[in-house]
């Protein structure tokens, strides 16, 4: 795919910071549209799922903008970004009222990071990359032990769909594929080159 002509949806869901979303896009030569709208949502070629802050919050406002349904109906190429990418899942473990049901769209559940005095939490700040599918073409250019811009308080534990993971009091996967399904942990709107390359590969899947 020529980068520049990709057709890209930024879902607006509610919960995130989507002006630094665009700009990494910019930056990559990629236009993008910031919507809630199913239509432009089904009819893109590449769809990024952005998010911050708590899945259940995150999961209400995809319900009252009716894209739930949509979400989980895509067959094209789809990134979750950060909270975006533990929406993929099945289900966050976060509160006291239990597990929050997620998209479901990748299996495994999100899981709270353990803390603790060396490793305080929300894991905040860079960290590396292990590749465990360096031949992924979503990891084309990466190499082992790249770091990239980490903040998040929840994890997804190291399961098939891993393409890379992350070591921050536990192993986490941060970076997902299953499917037509992607998610990075991090956020590669801050994560410098690499995490423009990511984009990049991205848009070329």
């Amino acid at each position: 795919m020529n980068v520049p002509s990709a057709k890209v949806a930024v879902v607006d869901s509610g919960v995130a910071n989507l002006a630094s979303v665009m700009a990494a896009l910019q930056r990559v030569g990629s236009g993008a549209e910031i919507t809630s709208d199913a239509d432009h949502i089904r009819t893109a070629e590449r769809v990024i799922l952005p998010g911050v802050g708590a899945a259940a919050a995150a999961m209400q406002q995809l319900r009252r903008k009716g894209l739930v349904d949509v979400l989980r109906g895509l067959t094209q190429p789809v990134l979750g970004i950060c909270l975006g990418m533990q929406l993929l899942f099945a289900r966050s473990h976060e509160g006291k009222e239990g597990p929050v049901e997620c998209l479901g769209l990748i299996p495994g559940d999100v899981e709270p990071l353990p803390a603790s005095p060396e490793k305080p939490v929300p894991h905040m700040g860079w960290n590396q990359l292990s590749l465990r599918r360096p031949d992924h073409a979503l990891l084309r250019g990466i190499g082992d032990g790249s770091f990239v811009y980490f903040v998040h308080s929840y994890a997804v534990p190291t399961t098939d769909a891993a393409l890379a993971t992350t070591e921050y009091g536990q192993t986490f996967a941060s970076v997902v594929g299953f499917d037509n399904f992607f998610g990075c942990q991090f956020h590669p709107e801050r994560s410098g080159k690499v995490g423009a390359q990511v984009l990049r590969n991205f848009l070329d899947l």
